[in-house]
């Protein structure tokens, strides 16, 4: 179990004071218990929830990569963006949830580990703005010009950031090594 005096992730760095107190927040309570339950003591837990949570990524991704592709007219030319944005936005939707409630397994069952690394910090710094963007198209799909353009070539940015940041989190070590 992850505890408050337990080094971070950098050569034995205190844990930030954000890191600390949301690790103390979330240490102890029943979503801990169980997370760490999920996680330990059933069998195939951390593959089955790794799996719904990279199947999530595949369709969230998927769904955001064809509508950006679409909006920059690199793909799908002969589509109108409205119709494929009313296609995917229930796989969207639908599986952002599941994407979510599969990562806070992780992070609810180790919260030092993850709340006090940068990676974790920036992918979060990323997944706010790209959800934005997503909802900023499903929302007025008609949008076109340039504005649209930007949007959709920010919002591919955001979404790989996300996805990179999120493969990235586990190798901080390596990514930012303490001399």
């Amino acid at each position: 179990m992850d505890r408050p005096d337990r080094c971070g992730p950098h050569g034995g760095a205190e844990l930030s004071d954000a890191a600390r107190f949301l690790g103390q927040t979330i240490d102890g309570t029943p979503f801990h218990a169980a997370a760490l339950y999920l996680l330990s003591k059933v069998p195939g837990g951390p593959p089955i929830v790794q799996t719904v949570h990279l199947l999530g990524i595949s369709v969230v991704m998927g769904s955001a990569v064809l509508i950006n592709l679409r909006v920059l007219g690199l793909a799908l030319r002969g589509q109108a963006t409205e119709d494929l944005i009313r296609r995917l936005a229930p796989w969207t939707w639908t599986a952002l949830p599941l994407l979510a409630l599969s990562g806070l397994v992780f992070i609810v069952a180790q919260p030092y580990r993850y709340f006090d690394n940068p990676i974790f910090r920036l992918k979060f710094a990323l997944m706010v703005p790209a959800i934005a963007t997503t909802i900023a198209f499903h929302r007025r799909p008609a949008a076109r010009g340039r504005l649209a353009v930007l949007l959709a070539a920010l919002s591919l940015a955001l979404w790989v950031g996300v996805v990179l940041a999120g493969r990235w989190i586990a190798y901080v070590d390596y990514l930012m090594p303490v001399e």
